[in-house]
């Protein structure tokens, strides 16, 4: 694959640079960024814009167009493409036109990505940043994470585990927010750190938290009532499509929130790293927590990080149709590593897994994993 074209921003045009210093474990810098294209990667990771004293991670450059010296050859319903000597990738958040290029080869290094403007996310971003970071040694985690009166939590688990839920049950009840989605485990294995996304909070979920239902927008609330209005309406929904039409609506029933609306000041976004919690969903009624093995944990959850990675490997095996020889010994190398990593980082905790059915009581989860805090 050819050099990346990483063009200079325009003289005059006001366009400067912003770095992002995630925790001190890695850094991004944005070159050529408007406000706009600040405010959208700012979204992604948090405001946590800070000078990096080293050369930073993940160099990510805007530019108004990012020229192609030969045609381009789709690959997929024009999701991604290739030049002679470029990867495209053609699609953005919630499937939105974009021009990005970058090259798989480089992650580890230093990635650098080239973005034309309008973009709404950096595309794979956050894919990128776990695996730059697990090359160093440190463990990304499909978590949530918070303080519960001075003792740092880790929720962890399949997708749609319970791990908000967790969060969203402590934090409701004075615990103190370290991030959701993604946490991040320091090498030593003592410390956990987040990024404040936006937190998905389901309709069930607000009825059970009526302090967090009143931060949220009336806009929100009106769309979450025109849903149940039409759930409601099962002859309707048969005549119209029946149980397609119902889940499709199921499926809206949540509101994504900035952290900082739920919790104010979010503090630094790191915590001890104190007690471990795998949740998984059953079909018994009651919420049971029990003692297991953390390296249990740890071999479980090499599977669920794969499968968070999913996405990001779709593109990845784009890119190695388009050039067969351009392998990345670190995507390839994920799964061993993650293995690693998840060890040296759950080794010696105490761990607990938690059973509970769905949805449930958020105030019976608390309860029943409090006492192990």
């Amino acid at each position: 694959m050819g050099n990346l074209s990483l063009r200079s921003p325009a003289v005059g045009t006001g366009l400067g640079e912003v770095d992002f210093d995630m925790h001190g474990l890695a850094g991004i810098r944005l070159i050529g960024a408007s406000p706009v294209e600040a405010a959208a990667v700012r979204r992604q990771l948090g405001p946590l814009e800070g000078a990096l004293d080293r050369e930073p991670d993940i160099v990510i450059r805007f530019v108004d167009r990012l020229k192609t010296s030969s045609r381009v050859r789709f690959l997929g319903l024009h999701e991604a493409g290739f030049t002679d000597e470029k990867f495209l990738l053609l699609r953005s958040k919630h499937k939105s036109a974009a021009k990005v290029e970058f090259d798989f080869t480089e992650i580890g290094g230093q990635t650098r990505i080239v973005c034309e403007r309008g973009l709404r996310a950096v595309p794979l971003l956050i894919p990128i940043l776990n695996l730059t970071l697990l090359a160093k040694g440190v463990l990304p985690l499909h978590a949530s994470a918070f303080v519960h009166e001075g003792t740092g939590v880790v929720a962890t688990g399949w997708s749609k585990g319970g791990k908000t839920e967790a969060l969203l049950a402590f934090t409701a009840r004075g615990a103190e927010y370290v991030g959701d989605e993604w946490v991040y485990v320091s090498k030593d294995g003592l410390r956990v750190c987040g990024i404040p996304e936006p937190i998905r909070i389901w309709h069930w979920q607000l009825g059970q938290l009526p302090d967090y239902a009143a931060l949220i927008g009336k806009r929100e609330h009106a769309r979450l009532r025109a849903l149940e209005l039409l759930l409601g309406r099962d002859d309707a929904l048969r005549r119209a499509g029946g149980s397609r039409l119902a889940a499709l609506l199921r499926r809206q029933l949540y509101v994504d929130v900035d952290p900082h609306r739920l919790f104010g000041s979010l503090g630094e976004l790191t915590a001890p790293f104190d007690r471990l919690f795998l949740l998984v969903s059953h079909d018994a009624s009651e919420v049971t927590v029990e003692p297991i093995d953390p390296l249990e944990v740890a071999r479980r959850m090499v599977f669920s990080l794969q499968h968070e990675r999913l996405d990001f490997m779709a593109y990845y095996l784009k890119s190695r149709f388009a050039f067969p020889d351009a392998v990345s010994s670190v995507v390839e190398g994920a799964e061993e590593l993650q293995r690693k990593v998840l060890a040296q980082a759950f080794a010696g905790k105490p761990a607990y897994v938690v059973h509970h059915p769905y949805p449930f009581s958020l105030a019976a989860l608390f309860k029943a994993m409090s006492r192990h805090c």
